[in-house]
């Protein structure tokens, strides 16, 4: 059995993959790399690979992703019995401290105190934001919003969560609702925060309507897909002051062109989708921790992790 690994992996964490396998055939190539002789007899794929690809994958029973998106690999692009698998639960460490790092840096104007400070102007930027006693609305109960969530409440926050169906209350969550509820929770929320992925039933969920529900100091966080924001008419919003910011790690488009007016908004918090990766070391860990853990079942026949429904790009 060949396992091709697309995970940028060090001797160190080949080793700790390869410790209770010895028997099988790793091979490493960076999903960069990836050629179509190379994927052609690999059974299994840790990593991503260019789902074009995977047409030439003739062996392949079985894909882990290495993020939680599954974007491009649920319309027929793996070979029939083929199953997938992502990376959920290997990122909310990481995300859900950036978007609790932007937030402090927008709402006690750090982003503004950092320009002051480049170009030597000692000056109060007047009246900033307390965080504490925020109502936060949190679109997208995976692992990074059910973190982010979490770790509001920590901070003093009452926390809402929109999901896509019911289920169960996580911990740290006050309320938890599914879509429907939305416009009813928009106008209450302080800080709405989206984590979703990028499909046709979150494309622009975010639109001009629903920014018009918001509060005039109300925070909009992205760390999702660009796509399930309306740009234009969040810059729109912005400009109007109808909401008071946004922290987006992601943009449609994206990457953002140099001549967008998000770049010199004061109110925005921009970075270039990197809040998940691999900037935090750790998160390589846990996705390598995936792997492992669900090449053991799959070695032994047991159900997977994370198992995608094709039809929905949701975890089963």
């Amino acid at each position: 059995m060949k396992i091709l690994v697309t995970l940028p992996l060090n001797e160190r964490q080949k080793e700790r993959l390869e410790m209770n396998f010895r028997h099988l055939e790793f091979c490493y190539c960076l999903q960069k790399d990836v050629t179509e002789e190379v994927i052609r007899d690999a059974e299994v794929i840790l990593g991503n690979v260019d789902p074009a690809l995977l047409k030439y994958a003739e062996e392949l029973k079985w894909l882990q992703l290495n993020n939680a998106g599954t974007e491009g690999f649920c319309d027929g692009a793996l070979p029939k019995d083929a199953v997938l698998t992502n990376a959920t639960g290997a990122y909310g460490l990481a995300i859900s401290e950036h978007m609790i790092g932007v937030l402090f840096e927008l709402q006690k104007k750090l982003n503004l105190y950092a320009r002051n400070q480049r170009e030597h102007v000692w000056r109060s930027e007047g009246h900033v934001h307390v965080i504490q006693g925020s109502r936060v609305l949190v679109i997208g109960m995976g692992d990074i919003g059910t973190v982010f969530a979490r770790k509001m409440k920590a901070l003093g926050c009452r926390t809402v969560g929109i999901k896509r169906r019911e289920g169960r209350k996580p911990e740290g969550v006050d309320d938890l609702y599914t879509l429907e509820r939305l416009e009813r929770e928009l106008p209450k929320a302080d800080i709405v925060a989206m984590s979703l992925p990028g499909n046709q039933d979150t494309y622009h969920m975010m639109n001009a309507e629903r920014l018009a529900l918001m509060k005039e100091n109300a925070v909009l966080m992205n760390v999702g897909r660009g796509i399930t924001v309306d740009t234009d008419a969040l810059v729109k919003a912005l400009q109007e002051k109808r909401i008071a910011g946004a922290c987006l790690d992601v943009t449609d488009p994206e990457p953002l062109p140099a001549e967008h007016p998000l770049w010199d908004m004061e109110n925005v918090i921009l970075t270039p989708h990197i809040s998940g990766g691999y900037a935090l070391p750790e998160t390589l860990e846990q996705i390598l921790t995936i792997c492992i853990e669900n090449l053991e079942c799959y070695m032994v026949q047991r159900p997977l992790r994370n198992l995608i429904d094709m039809k929905t790009g949701y975890c089963e």
